[in-house]
This record gives C-alpha cells, sequence and structure tokens, in this order.
C-alpha cells in the first residue's frame, strides 16, 4: 500500500505481557507496510518502542479474576472511558484491540457504531464457555484476528469474520533452542539437572502458586540430589514478592536467581513449572517439557467453574487438542502432583513429546505480525473505498 503525505492512525490497545508482544509484532509489520503509520493508545515496552503514544501504563489493566476486576472497576470504567474519547477524537482509521475482551470488546463496539473500523487480536475463548458472546463479538467487530488455527471454523460456523494469523512467538524462538548455550548465557556451570520455576508475572498469581512451586523443588531434590533450580523474576515486584514468601529452609535449596531472561531459563532448564498463560506457549517452542499450573482465588473458581466447558486449558494441549502435557488445576496443584511429574520429566525419554512440540511449531508459524498487518491493511482500504 503507497503511503499518503498524511500518516495512518492506527489505534491499539494491549492490556498484557502476551498483549504487548503481539501488539509491538503487529506494529512492526504495519510500518514496513506503510511507513508513515502513527499509534495510539495502551500498550507495553514493547509496543513504546515500536512508537506507540500510550495514554497510560498498561499495567492499571492487568487484573484477572472477577473480584480483582470489581475491585478494580472504577479504574477500569475510566480507562476505557479515556479511550473511548480519544479514539473518537483522533479518528483512527482503524482500532486493533488485542485480548482483554472484556475491556476491549465494548470499546470496539462503541468505535464500530461511530464509523471506526475494528479489529479484535486474540479470539475470546467462545468455544470454551458463553459460546453466545460470538455474537456480542460480531457487533464490536470487523474481523477477529486468531492465533489458534481450529478458532476461523468456529466462527464460520456462526458467519461471524475470522482470520488464522498464526502467533509472533512461533516466528520469532528457533526451532531449536540449545540448553548448554542458554546455560552458557546465564553462566551456569554445575553440571545435573535444572528445573525451571515460573509462577507468573500477576501478583495474583505468584500468591498462590510461589509456595507450591518451592515445596514442589524440595520434594523434586529428595528423589533427584543432584537437580539445581532457576527463577525468572517478571519484574522487581514479582522478585520482592516471592523473595517475601521464601523460607529459611527454601533459601538452602540449589536456586539461581534471574531478573526477567525467562526464555533463556526455560531454555537452560531440563523441566519447567510453569502459571498458565503465554509462558507455556513459550515452553512449547523451546521444545521443554512442562507442568502447567492454574488457581484462582475461591470465589472466582467457584463462580466460572460452572462456565467453563472446554477439556483443556493450556495452550499446548489446546492446539494439539490432547492432554499433551500435565495440567494442575486450583486443589490439583499440590508439590507432590507437580514432583511426580517433574521426575518423569528428568528421568524419562521424551522423544514423542518433542516431536509433537515440533508439530505444533510449524502450525502456528505463519508470520504472524505480517498477516495481521495485512488484515489491518485490508480494513483501512475497505474504508477508503467507502468514503
Amino acid at each position: 500500500m503507497k503511503s499518503s503525505d498524511a500518516p495512518l492512525l492506527v489505534g491499539i490497545v494491549a492490556g498484557e505481557k502476551s498483549g504487548d508482544i503481539l501488539g509491538a509484532s503487529l506494529m512492526k509489520a504495519l510500518k514496513s507496510l506503510h511507513p508513515n503509520v502513527e499509534f495510539v493508545g495502551v500498550g507495553g515496552s514493547l509496543m513504546i518502542e515500536q512508537g506507540l503514544d500510550s495514554l497510560f501504563p498498561m499495567e492499571q489493566l492487568s487484573v484477572m479474576g472477577i473480584v480483582d476486576v470489581l475491585k478494580n472497576l472504577p479504574t477500569l470504567l475510566g480507562c476505557r472511558k479515556q479511550v473511548v474519547n480519544t479514539m473518537l477524537a483522533r479518528q483512527p482509521a482503524v482500532f486493533v484491540g488485542i485480548d482483554a475482551p472484556d475491556f476491549n470488546l465494548p470499546i470496539e463496539r462503541k468505535l464500530k457504531e461511530a464509523g471506526i473500523r475494528t479489529l479484535h487480536y486474540v479470539s475470546p475463548s467462545v468455544w470454551a464457555w458463553r459460546p453466545k458472546r460470538i455474537f456480542g463479538i460480531a457487533k464490536a467487530t470487523h474481523n477477529v484476528l486468531s492465533i489458534l488455527p481450529f478458532e476461523e471454523a468456529f466462527y464460520q460456523q456462526y458467519q461471524v469474520p475470522c482470520t488464522f494469523v498464526g502467533h509472533p512467538l512461533a516466528d520469532e524462538i528457533p526451532m531449536h533452542s540449545d540448553a548448554a548455550e542458554a546455560r552458557a548465557a546465564l553462566g551456569l556451570t554445575e553440571i545435573g539437572p535444572y528445573v525451571a520455576l515460573l509462577p507468573g508475572s500477576r501478583g495474583s498469581e505468584v500468591s498462590m502458586l510461589t509456595r507450591p512451586f518451592l515445596d514442589a523443588a524440595h520434594a523434586i531434590r529428595k528423589q533427584v540430589p543432584n537437580v539445581r533450580f532457576l527463577i525468572a523474576y517478571a519484574n522487581d515486584l514479582r522478585r520482592a514478592q516471592i523473595e517475601a514468601l521464601m523460607t529459611d529452609a527454601d533459601r538452602t535449596l540449589p536456586i539461581h536467581a534471574f531478573d526477567g531472561q525467562s526464555r533463556q531459563v526455560m531454555a537452560a532448564a531440563d523441566s519447567c513449572i510453569l502459571a498458565s498463560g503465554t509462558v507455556s506457549l513459550e515452553a512449547m517452542l523451546i521444545k521443554r517439557p512442562m507442568v502447567v499450573c492454574y488457581r484462582f482465588g475461591w470465589l472466582n473458581y467457584h463462580v466460572l467453574r460452572h462456565f467453563v466447558r472446554v477439556a483443556h486449558f493450556s495452550l499446548p494441549n489446546l492446539l494439539a487438542a490432547r492432554s499433551l502435557v500435565p495440567e494442575l488445576l486450583q486443589d490439583q496443584v499440590t508439590p507432590e502432583a507437580i514432583c511426580q511429574r517433574v521426575v518423569a520429566h528428568l528421568t524419562e525419554p521424551q522423544d514423542e513429546l518433542m516431536e509433537a512440540f515440533s508439530e505444533l511449531h510449524t502450525t502456528i508459524r505463519c508470520e504472524a505480525g505480517t498477516q495481521a498487518a495485512k488484515v489491518v491493511i485490508d480494513q483501512v482500504e475497505r474504508t477508503s473505498h467507502s468514503t
């Protein structure tokens, strides 16, 4: 598409780290297709590096669970109003809401009603729970950009536009990640198996998962005495939170701690203990065995469990449509259960799992940023042709 003298203005909003990754990839690809482009909205450090004028810190939107949302509702509503008013005033050629459906879809609906082209990047899990939400999505957006290949067919059943674009992490992460190279980069010199502990980037995740992860580390060490552990702190707040939860006994564990560097930490590991989320997809792409854990607050869990109708919750299992990696949910997240599965990773061949991971990697390696950018440009051209 040829650039004009006037810049192409794109509205874009991400609400958490995974959305920041997607948004930055999309923005980079858009700049290659249309050099004269500007971005306004909300995003994290990666999107800001690509030139986003962020209206407020993305962290204001990073809440999960019904209880946390209710606690932060006034702030979230104020943020939503600010985004809507800014977009109506600035009139972007297209608006892209990245994930965060409860925040972004109402914005998209208002903007669509006002004549602005809207896209939603990452389909809400309508195939897992409350499938009738798909009709609300259709009212809010002109197209859904899907990162899971099976979603496109699901939307087609309801005649709602959806385009599978893949995932940028699958393009970014190589097909093979060398453990020795990662260990050298992290300064790890000891011989013996390494287990990564990644209890999450949100405060609520860390508060619920750190204790069972550390207790599991003690149990693993009893069975595999030469094991060592790696922790990647998502940020300074999570470092302080995890360190406050550690006991004197925990400090005797052979743990190497790192700020960030979660991808290298996983690459250096022989097994990973993870909070559910994008990190499980990264572990799959890096080709490391994992145990995926998910815990809600008591009220959140007992409300949501009545609505969810899906066999799996981790991205590797959703992509594979089968139980490829162990998942532990709520009361299943125990040191004993984690230990059992990690010890199996350390003592049994994982060749079949690695082959399955490679096949899934290939499936979603589609130059996602470029594919998503092409859909954005298509929506812009539709707008110009209709005026």
